[in-house]
């Protein structure tokens, strides 16, 4: 089940292909510019809070909060969840900003 994906402008869609938002230098805002959360340099994605939702390691492998494996981020920019089963693309930007498909809903 695709989950969406992330566009080389950093506009994030969903499965569907409607706009949910997009994510610039990263920060991540919804449809009316508002900020909902980052994924900061060292890979820790964070809420409008400032609260920790997961990270994203370097080598591409996306966990939540608890430390629980949540799925993975390819170089080719290939999202996919922890059943190795495909959930979305990521092109032409930070790979590590794909992994904002694993947490939009929380954010």
């Amino acid at each position: 089940m695709l989950l969406g994906k992330v566009e080389p402008d950093g506009t994030v869609r969903n499965a569907n292909n409607m706009r949910l938002g997009k994510i610039f230098d990263g920060t991540i805002r919804d449809n009316n510019n508002m900020r909902l959360g980052t994924i900061e340099k060292d890979g820790t994605i964070r809420d409008r809070n400032n609260m920790r939702l997961g990270t994203v390691s370097s080598d591409g492998i996306v966990r939540d909060n608890n430390n629980m494996r949540l799925g993975t981020i390819s170089s080719d920019g290939t999202i996919r969840d922890n059943n190795n089963m495909r959930i979305g693309t990521a092109s032409g930007i930070n790979s590590r900003y794909a992994a904002v498909l694993f947490f939009f809903n929380l954010l």
